[in-house]
């Protein structure tokens, strides 16, 4: 899993490159308009990110042995 560290580009182009298709108020989802509601399942979407990239990541593995 040497590559596993291009996951965190996905929340940069994600929340920067979704702004402008995402740049809607009208549907509400969860009582959010779109855009927030967009931005905010990027930041969890980030967490979860993170923690996969933690969990594979061989040098991690190295410093806990």
């Amino acid at each position: 899993m040497k590559g596993i560290r291009w996951l965190m580009a996905l929340p940069f182009l994600g929340i920067l490159g979704g702004i402008p298709f995402a740049n809607k108020v009208t549907p509400y989802i969860l009582g959010m308009p779109f855009i927030l509601f967009w931005l905010v399942g990027w930041v969890i979407m980030t967490s979860v990110i993170i923690g996969i990239v933690y969990h594979f990541d061989p040098k991690v593995k190295e410093k806990q042995a």
